[in-house]
């Protein structure tokens, strides 16, 4: 087990995961998405990558891993301060997953590299109704700021 960057070769795994977030049919488009992060330097995509269990003898080529929590990061610069800010867009850890550390060891290696590359402050929005989450996020030391406006395009 360990957090990496991800790869284009992670889009079904990553798929999954959305889907259990409520984002069902990325599995349409999710590559080329993936592509384009991929390539966008203000943007870090993590994984948690559950190699498979052993079982017999060893195979002659690994299978194929699991992802069980990915985290995407974005960078922006800002203005007004001296710091950029680093945003949380998704995260998730698998259902079945959940609880075992892998979502503070993301969130902390987010902020590691967030830290790193000069931002001030992390963001995240999270729908009112994973409360679990919010929970979660307060357990690492995040504090809630009201008022989070949208505008469909």
């Amino acid at each position: 087990m360990s957090i990496r960057s991800a790869t284009i070769g992670d889009w079904e795994g990553i798929s999954r995961l959305l889907t259990q977030l409520e984002y069902p049919g990325t599995a349409a488009f999710i590559r080329s998405r993936l592509e384009r992060m991929l390539n966008d330097p203000a943007e870090t995509l993590l994984v948690w990558d559950e190699p498979p269990a052993p079982s017999g003898p060893p195979p002659a080529s690994p299978g194929p891993s699991t992802i069980l929590g990915f985290l995407s990061l974005h960078f922006i610069p800002q203005i007004a301060l001296q710091g950029d800010f680093a945003r949380i867009s998704y995260f998730a850890v698998d259902d079945e997953a959940r609880s075992q550390g892998i979502g503070r060891q993301l969130e902390e290696t987010a902020t590691r590299l967030a830290t790193e590359r000069g931002c001030v402050l992390m963001e995240v929005h999270c729908h009112t109704r994973r409360t679990r989450a919010h929970e979660f996020y307060a357990r690492q030391g995040w504090t809630e700021s009201p008022k989070y406006l949208i505008k469909k395009l």
